[in-house]
């Protein structure tokens, strides 16, 4: 039998680079342990953060009812009432937000939050016209880039390339364009302003004024400001540099408990105008019925407590600075001595580092392959930079490294990676 697709369904079964990423990412963690992940977001076990989900699991068994209640439930398609009344409450208290229970709604995973999101505010409308989400700073999350059901969602602006401590030191950072994102604006019909912070790939966090300045942006536009705090603050908070948590009533904001050190749980949450959360718990119940319990029951104290927004500067940020640092080290050390022209993203947030590989003599695509065959995985450049209109070079020469991973992991696959790149940069 010969199965023909629609094209919403050869849109969603097409091969991606989000797709390939977590194949490849899972195929290595059960059958090629000897695998260097230097690709994925998986975060690292900290040994503190380890202890906790241990404990808190240990408290649900021993309470019985409650872990009863956990797995033999379905909770409201919003989420857990008292999970979202305790957050809440804790937005309200610690941060002066004006946040209800109303606001928020809880999804399977970021993910399926921005899935959601992007389809719908963007895409065709019933009176013909077609809006785009608008990315206005380039590079951006892998996983956005295949969401849109509708092809062509995504504009993205080119960043500007800063030195903040000048050329040799080889440390660049991106800075948003505002020039560039106005023309978009002028130009396009947008329906919403999307941004990572820290941004995934490059670990950059948008300053407080980029933030407020978009923000300004979108509200005189009428459209939405789209926060993905994956990795940002209020938690998990993995952020090495000042960044004040924004939020307001035409912003929406995710949350996750990924990087907490939960990723299994696939638990996030929007938090927004009442319409839009509502309408993403209108979209769980069609899509999935429900959200999982686990991760909500397993952070609830945190959440009533406020512990949760400790365990970012508590615990995770400063493991995650010292492997930032130390990764850095060796980058230094393995690049230079095999004469490469490189330059890194300075690390602000994040379990990333962004390699800028000047002038070489391939694609990261084919770099990839071939890191691929020496048992190294990173993920190349090229799937981050979807909305560009015009084509940049930039693009072929970068790449995401993930550096949470253990100490001998990171070490020998930069090692890797810097010779292979020296062969290619010696091929031009």
């Amino acid at each position: 039998m010969t199965l023909e697709f629609s094209l919403t369904g050869t849109k969603l079964t097409a091969r991606s680079g989000i797709l390939e990423l977590m194949d490849d990412l899972g195929r290595a963690m059960t059958e090629q342990p000897d695998m260097l992940m230097l690709g994925g977001g998986n975060p690292a076990a900290v040994p503190a953060i380890q202890t906790l989900w241990q404990t808190r699991m240990r408290a649900l068994i021993d309470e019985g009812a409650a872990f009863d209640r956990m797995l033999g439930n379905y909770d409201p398609p919003q989420g857990n009432p008292r999970f979202i009344r305790a957050l809440a409450n804790l937005l309200r208290k610690s941060f002066q937000w004006d946040v209800q229970p109303e606001n928020i709604a809880v999804t399977n995973g970021g993910q399926s939050a921005f899935f959601f999101l992007f389809n719908l505010l963007a895409g065709r409308f019933a009176n013909g016209r077609t809006r785009k989400i608008l990315l206005p700073l380039a590079p951006e999350y892998i996983g956005y880039a295949d969401q849109g059901i509708d092809p062509g969602m995504f504009v993205a602006c080119q960043p500007e390339i800063t030195w903040p401590d000048g050329p040799d030191a080889r440390l660049f950072k991106y800075r948003i364009d505002f020039a560039a994102v106005e023309a978009a604006l002028a130009t396009e019909d947008i329906a919403a302003i999307a941004v990572s912070r820290p941004t995934n790939p490059t670990g950059n966090v948008l300053t407080d004024d980029e933030i407020q300045r978009l923000s300004d942006l979108a509200k005189s536009h009428n459209i939405p400001l789209i926060i993905d705090n994956a990795y940002g603050a209020p938690f998990p908070g993995v952020i090495f540099t000042d960044a004040r948590p924004y939020w307001a009533p035409h912003v929406i904001m995710t949350l996750s408990l990924s990087k907490l050190g939960l990723p299994g749980t696939r638990t996030a949450v929007v938090i927004g105008p009442e319409q839009i959360s509502s309408a993403v718990t209108g979209m769980t119940a069609i899509a999935g019925l429900a959200n999982g319990n686990i991760g909500q029951q397993l952070v609830l104290p945190l959440v009533e407590s406020g512990e949760i927004l400790e365990l970012g500067p508590r615990h995770l940020c400063p493991f995650y600075a010292e492997k930032s640092q130390q990764a850095q080290a060796w980058v230094r050390e393995f690049f230079t001595a095999a004469g490469v022209d490189w330059a890194l993203h300075v690390s602000e947030g994040a379990f990333f580092h962004w390699l800028w590989l000047r002038g070489l003599g391939i694609t990261t695509r084919e770099l990839y392959h071939r890191l691929k065959a020496r048992n190294v995985l990173i993920v190349p450049g090229e799937y981050f930079f979807f909305g560009l209109r015009d084509e940049w070079s930039h693009c072929h020469e970068c790449l995401r490294l993930n550096f949470s991973q253990p100490a001998a992991v990171v070490r020998e696959g930069l090692r890797i990676i810097a010779d292979e790149a020296a062969q290619a940069t010696t091929k031009v």
